[in-house]
């Protein structure tokens, strides 16, 4: 018997799947039939919120490393009018990028499936034919196409920095220092397009008024859409628990005993740092610093202080006949995670000072490390800092003295900076020098 050309016999799915257009340019590729105005719109809202936010911690974030001090910590040095935002960073509250930061970072992590939903939502418009209509939209889309490629930049690029996958060409902080830039401003423009769009859909839908989107009426919804398995607001469930699951598995970053290990996306230093006043976080040991044991032993480690009035050489033992003095601060990483508050006790940096001349009104200082590998080998502390008395040479950590892996034979510890600035392994002081 021939076989009928209606397609008798043939499953009715695929049947339907000869009726598919091959192509994305079509409307009718697009099946799904969650997508819609409305749907966009509520990510769209958090979205908007949630990457100001990201934002304006970042520069916070940045301004921390007080790069007015040039060049030693500025890593973006042709910033030039993207600057203008930068400060001199305070010394409190001592927890204060500990905040910030932990925000930041907590944050970014969060919002991925907020964004990745977003995207998903309106990727059939990158697909219309004619790409351009005209010169508004020609503008239009090009908004959208820096949006879009900004925002993967920067969410990427801070993920793999967390995770201290360096995989990207370049050093970290000028590509997603320009990249945030690129991104928030194409934000800003999309934003002010989009909004009264946004909160209008978001009221019909708080409202229930009646009237769903339909094709013709919505450019989002699939004009051919297939049987619905989950409802819209089904979908926004399952994205705002993906968030959760996301800040559940981030958050613990930020704080010391059971809840840190309930941070499974977060690193957790270069080693386990042990029990006892030392067992805290770190993120580089002494051995990945390549510090020479020899070197750094207090019979052949010295000091070398240098002022307006000459240079002096100490060994620890001068050191501790020096004033101590003590300072509960935690540790607070650029990578978002952080220490509760430990106890410090060492010499104050303004006392270092005065020993070359220069206690009268403390200046900045240069600091230089024994560490022979990676980035921040020195950095420099701007004068609030230096004369802050909770700003120390530490000797000691909770009662006993630094371990190599936490900076013996001395470290520093200001308050509210970067843990970065909180050099391990002090080999030279400088003061008055940038």
């Amino acid at each position: 018997m021939g076989r009928s050309s209606s397609g008798a016999g043939v499953p009715a799915y695929r049947r339907g799947m000869r009726d598919i257009p091959r192509s994305p340019t079509s409307p009718a590729f697009w099946r799904s039939p969650l997508r819609g105005a409305r749907f966009t719109s509520v990510l769209g809202l958090v979205l908007l919120v949630g990457v100001t936010v990201l934002f304006v911690t970042g520069l916070l974030s940045y301004a921390a490393y007080n790069p007015g001090l040039s060049p030693v910590n500025d890593k973006t040095p042709d910033k030039g009018i993207l600057g203008f935002y930068l400060f001199d960073w305070p010394t409190g509250p001592h927890c204060l990028y500990r905040l910030t930061q932990g925000v930041h970072v907590t944050l970014g992590v969060t919002l991925i499936p907020v964004l990745l939903a977003k995207l998903w939502s309106v990727v059939p418009k990158l697909f219309v034919l004619p790409p351009v209509r005209s010169v508004t939209h020609g503008l239009e889309r090009l908004s959208l196409l820096l949006l879009v490629g900004g925002g993967l930049f920067e969410f990427v690029t801070g993920v793999l920095n967390v995770q201290l996958d360096y995989l990207f060409p370049g050093s970290f902080y000028p590509l997603h220092f320009y990249g945030a830039w690129v991104f928030f401003s194409a934000f800003v423009v999309h934003a002010v397009l989009k909004m009264p769009v946004a909160l209008r859909n978001v009221r019909r839908m708080r409202a229930g008024e009646a009237g769903e989107e339909g094709p013709g009426t919505d450019e989002l919804v699939a004009p051919e859409p297939d049987p619905p398995s989950v409802s819209r607001r089904g979908a926004l469930w399952f994205v705002g628990g993906g968030s959760a699951l996301l800040f559940g598995t981030t958050f613990g970053q930020s704080f010391d005993g059971p809840l840190r290990r309930t941070a499974l996306l977060a690193p957790h230093g270069g080693a386990d740092p042990g029990p006892g006043p030392n067992g805290f976080q770190i993120n580089k040991t002494a051995a990945l610093a390549g510090v020479d044991a020899a070197e750094a032993s207090d019979e052949a480690w010295r000091l070398t202080v240098t002022g307006s009035t000459g240079t002096v050489r100490l060994d620890r033992a001068a050191l501790e006949r020096l004033p101590q003095h003590s300072a509960a601060l935690p540790i607070a990483c650029v990578e978002g995670w952080s220490t509760s508050d430990q106890h410090w006790r060492g010499v104050r940096l303004r006392d270092l000072a005065a020993l070359v001349g220069d206690g009268d009104d403390p200046p900045q200082v240069f600091v230089e490390s024994l560490q022979r590998h990676g980035a921040f080998r020195h950095a420099a502390l701007s004068a609030a800092q230096v004369a802050d008395p909770r700003a120390l040479l530490a000797l000691e950590v909770n009662g006993e003295i630094l371990s190599p892996d936490h900076g013996h034979p001395a470290r520093i510890i200001v308050p509210a900076a970067p843990g970065v600035l909180n050099t391990k392994w002090v080999a030279r002081l400088t003061f008055g020098k940038v």
